[in-house]
C-alpha cells in the first residue's frame, strides 16, 4: 500500500456541509471522504492506494482538482481500489458538489 499526501493552495471555498462520502472501494473504483477541517485557502488530500509508482499522476490530478474546484477548507481522504484518473476526477467533483449542498 502506498500512502501519498498533497497539501495544496486553493482560492475558492464553497458550501457549509461538514462531511461527505462518495464512491465505494471496489475493483476499479475508490471511496472519497471530504471533511471541512482546513483553512479556507488550503486543501489537504491523503491517498491510500495499492498501485505503486503513480505519484506524479496523482499529483497532476489533485493539482488540477484544486485549481478547478471550490476545494478550500477541505481535508480529503481517498481509499483507492485501482481507479483510473478520470474516475478520480469524477469522484472528487461529486464530493465537492455534495459539500456545497445544505445538510
Amino acid at each position: 500500500m502506498e500512502n501519498l499526501l498533497y497539501e495544496l493552495k486553493t482560492t475558492q471555498a464553497g458550501g457549509t456541509r461538514i462531511v461527505a462520502v462518495v464512491g465505494v472501494v471496489a475493483s476499479g473504483n475508490l471511496e472519497v471522504l471530504l471533511e471541512r477541517r482546513e483553512a479556507p485557502d488550503r486543501c489537504v488530500i491523503e491517498i491510500a492506494t495499492p498501485a505503486h509508482g503513480f505519484t506524479e499522476l496523482w499529483a497532476a490530478v489533485t493539482e488540477d482538482f484544486a485549481a478547478r474546484s471550490a476545494a478550500g477548507g477541505l481535508r480529503i481522504t481517498i481509499n483507492d481500489g485501482g481507479a483510473r484518473p478520470d474516475m478520480v476526477a469524477l469522484r472528487l467533483a461529486q464530493g465537492v458538489r455534495l459539500m456545497e449542498k445544505p445538510e
